[in-house]
């Protein structure tokens, strides 16, 4: 058991040495930091959000990009960036905590069982989704109005938000859902397709959207959170690379602090999750998402 948390720890220990490295070799590091290290703030709060809710930390990043003028293309592919340091974070913490239900045998893990296989059906699919929209030049061109980029990342947040809240009073009693069914085979494989898609146009989706269907289909909410944000992370990941060889928009000295913030939010982000109530959290953020998606509005 111990070298589970060892191994979890150790990798996050080697990616807070590599951001060290990389930021000693820099020329002029203090005047990056000077100039962007307010950003590492940005990238905690966006993680914890992220990683304690399943909704990926674009929702915190985007209208920030927004009011410093990025472009749609710079925008979305630094939300990618930052999130493939903050969501790797949080996903090994919460796989660790699975692993750890799993070796104590503990009651909770019945609950947890399934989550093997809800990322078999979700993570392909959401790749797929994904790679589709970002290598279609005709949806690509799409991606070249601001004003569609910020109408659609507010209708999405907004009716995200009213999910998450919704989901609060879905989830009345204890008695959890512990199996997959043939709906959930279909439904999930289609939330992972169709997520994956909306991930590719505005950085966040896949995980809100597994989130709230474990929710509604009254699965213990700390795993439906788990699922989520590990689904995300490796759909960042599937994601940063056309970013890195096609588009070259990502805005590296943000990333820089805000990734190392990420990382530590990612970390934290679960014992929130175990220490709050998942109810009164989710409200909370629910309520956030919802402002922040009215606010991003081209109005």
């Amino acid at each position: 058991m111990t070298s589970l948390f060892l191994s979890a720890k150790s990798i996050q220990l080697t990616l807070i040495c590599v951001w060290f490295s990389i930021f000693i070799c820099l020329s002029q590091p203090w005047s990056l930091l000077q100039d962007f290290g307010a950003f590492a703030f940005l990238g905690v709060v966006g993680a914890i959000f992220a990683n304690s809710t399943g909704a990926g930390g674009g929702v915190v990043f985007m209208p920030f990009f927004n009011q410093l003028g990025f472009s749609v293309t710079t925008s979305v592919a630094t939300s990618f960036a930052i999130q493939c340091c903050g969501m790797t974070a949080g996903a090994l913490t919460w796989y660790a905590y699975f692993k750890q239900l799993t070796a104590y045998k503990l009651t909770e893990v019945q609950e947890w069982s399934v989550l093997p296989k809800v990322l078999i059906l979700t993570i392909p699919a959401s790749v797929i989704g994904l790679w589709l929209v970002q290598f279609n030049s005709q949806s690509l061109e799409q991606l070249s109005d601001p004003d569609t980029l910020h109408l659609g990342f507010g209708i999405f947040s907004m009716g995200l938000s009213l999910g998450i809240i919704a989901s609060v009073f879905w989830v009345k009693t204890q008695s959890f859902n512990k199996s997959l069914y043939l709906i959930d085979y279909v439904s999930l494989s289609i939330i992972g397709l169709v997520g994956g898609a909306i991930t590719a146009w505005l950085s966040i989706g896949v995980g809100e959207l597994i989130a709230v269907y474990l929710i509604a289909r009254r699965f213990n909410v700390a795993f439906a959170i788990a699922a989520a944000v590990i689904v995300s992370a490796v759909t960042v990941w599937a994601g940063i690379v056309y970013h890195l060889v096609v588009t070259a928009a990502v805005y590296w000295p943000v990333v820089l602090f805000a990734g190392a913030g990420a990382i530590i939010g990612g970390v934290l982000a679960k014992k929130l999750v175990l220490y709050f109530s998942p109810k009164n959290l989710k409200l909370f953020f629910g309520v956030w998402i919802f402002i922040l998606g009215l606010t991003s509005l081209p109005f």
